[in-house]
């Protein structure tokens, strides 16, 4: 599942209504082919939307669970259950990614129910496939 574009744009209008909310929403990282985005074990602080490019979410020293591309998330776990990363995220490409703080994300949820939904969606998607990788 991917944030999708009226998903986006709803967030967006909020944050010219709530600029103090917000005010960082749009402010993208780069982050080039190779470079670690956030490495297991780490605090969690933001989660990430991919704006463009991809990432590899990583465990056990390499292993690729997943590669996130364009309207993509990755890292929302540690803020859902405020625990350290749980796997580690790698630029596959050169890649922009836009970074939503905790409290970014806690009045996204509030605000805007719709992101609330994507980012469930996203978290059922990778326990389904999870559990199916067990199963196999």
């Amino acid at each position: 599942a991917r944030i999708s574009p009226s998903t986006l744009r709803t967030m967006r209008h909020r944050s010219m209504r709530n600029q103090d909310l917000f005010n960082q929403l749009e402010e993208n990282r780069s982050f080039a082919a190779g470079q670690a985005i956030f490495r297991e074990g780490e605090p969690g602080d933001n989660l990430y939307i991919v704006a463009e490019g991809e990432v590899d979410i990583l465990m056990n020293g390499g292993h690729i669970l997943e590669t996130v591309g364009p309207g993509g998330i990755l890292g929302e776990l540690a803020l859902v259950d405020d625990k350290p990363r749980s796997a580690t995220a790698v630029a596959r490409t050169d890649c922009v990614l836009a970074p939503v703080s905790r409290a970014h994300f806690l009045a996204l949820v509030r605000l805007t129910p719709s992101f609330a939904i994507q980012v469930m969606r996203v978290m059922a998607g990778r326990l389904r496939r999870t559990t199916n990788q067990l199963r196999d």
